[in-house]
């Protein structure tokens, strides 16, 4: 990439696009724009195209997009289909009405049919039914990355997408209710000990898999991906690993040193069964993950309790 280009990052606030402003600021990037929900509402249309006008970004990052858990999906489905409908909808035509050199469009892991073959190819996307705890959700990301598609066969854009699998690190949600599994873990066996509590009951079964990728990873791998590919459909990221979520429990009670028990609750969703990627695509480009999921939860956690929780 040259420096020189003007490069916006939509959702800088999130975790995923704040990481991406970190990666790109550190290796030079200096012309970054950015702008708040407050600032631009990326819902808007009109709002959207007008700054596309204004500004004239030449890369763009869409990394903006409404997030949560089973539990924020199930609650506020309307909302999760709306939105990320609009932000990609409005984002990726005004990218093409402005003249964007390219765009980098980020989908995700859950997005692939609830029993999907493993490790999840590429293709696998809409071969099967979508898992139903995050199906609004789901629709409105498949929608955007085949948009991305059908904007480059109509109109040669050099428009991409990215398909991560779960995420984690500096900036993530730790909301009591609305945050994914590993955060919630993190909050939930913090405050046990905190609270000198002997036991920790978590949601469903404790043997779903899943597979965790550091965000530092991934706003490298987008910076790669952003660099080195150049083609219609999408591309997984991920570490290839996975583990199932009473391993998860367990790693993350050792790192907070949560010594009670843990208690499954077995009323509540599992969610899929399993989400392991396929990432061949991106280590025949020359990329891997490279932080240990151990060494991750260290880390994160050690920025949890630095921020006064």
């Amino acid at each position: 990439m040259n420096p020189n280009k003007l490069i916006y990052v939509a959702g800088h606030r999130g975790m995923v696009g704040a990481a991406l402003v970190r990666a790109l600021e550190s290796r030079g990037e200096g012309n970054i724009i950015t702008r708040t929900s407050k600032d631009l509402d990326l819902r808007d249309r009109n709002a959207v195209d007008e700054f596309f006008a204004t500004k004239k970004p030449q890369i763009v990052y869409l990394a903006a997009a409404k997030v949560g858990g089973i539990h924020a999906n199930a609650t506020y489905p309307a909302e999760f289909f709306f939105d990320n409908l609009s932000i990609a909808t409005n984002v990726i035509d005004s990218a093409y009405k402005h003249g964007v050199e390219k765009l980098l469009f980020l989908g995700s892991s859950c997005i692939y049919p609830r029993l999907a073959p493993q490790p999840i190819p590429e293709n696998a996307l809409l071969t099967g039914p979508l898992e139903p705890t995050n199906e609004p959700y789901a629709l409105a990301k498949i929608a955007g990355l085949k948009l991305c598609d059908a904007y480059r066969k109509q109109y040669g854009c050099n428009f991409i997408s990215a398909m991560p699998t779960n995420l984690y690190g500096p900036g993530d949600n730790y909301h009591p209710e609305n945050s994914h599994v590993l955060p919630a873990f993190i909050r939930r066996f913090h405050e046990a000990v905190k609270n000198g509590e002997k036991e920790v009951v978590c949601w469903g079964s404790g043997t779903p898999k899943r597979e965790f990728l550091h965000v530092k990873d991934l706003a490298d791998g987008l910076l790669h991906l952003m660099d080195h590919h150049d083609s219609e459909g999408w591309v997984n990221i991920g570490t290839g690993i996975d583990l199932s979520i009473g391993e998860l429990a367990t790693t993350i009670a050792e790192v907070v040193g949560f010594k009670g028990e843990i208690v499954w609750d077995s009323s509540k969703p599992d969610g899929a069964p399993r989400k392991l990627l396929n990432v061949s695509k991106m280590s025949e480009m020359g990329w891997d993950a490279s932080i240990k999921l151990k060494d991750g939860i260290e880390s994160v956690y050690a920025d949890y309790v630095s921020n006064g929780k």
